[in-house]
């Protein structure tokens, strides 16, 4: 995974953002194995989307926990299924070697 260090990506309140499965994060960003591992759950999560059906689903499942879920922004970003996967397994250093395919579509379930 190529990183990139910069000044304005990602948004305040965030460490790191990835795009097309390039890590960008400022450049105090302290990159720990477990924030690597998460942003390297969501390539495996991208290449099985076909990186752009990712990004749609990203986006529509988000609007939809947004306006169903009515607990704001920052809620629905953590209980979108791709960011449930990905920090619930970021401390398993063996998750990416044995995960299946579309295991982001478990994470799919209410708004609880």
């Amino acid at each position: 995974m190529k990183i990139v260090r910069n000044r304005l990506l990602p948004f305040r309140g965030f460490d790191a953002i990835n795009l097309f499965g390039v890590l960008l994060c400022h450049r105090e960003t302290v990159l720990t194995p477990e924030l690597i591992r998460h942003e390297r759950i969501h390539t495996a999560q991208m290449l099985e989307m076909l990186i752009v059906g990712f990004y749609l689903w990203y986006l529509a499942e988000w609007l939809v926990r947004l306006v169903v879920g009515r607990n704001g922004w920052k809620y629905a970003y953590r209980h979108i299924s791709f960011e449930r996967e990905a920090y619930e397994n970021m401390h398993d250093a063996g998750y990416l070697s044995r995960r299946r395919h579309y295991t982001w579509f478990r994470y799919l379930r209410s708004f609880d």
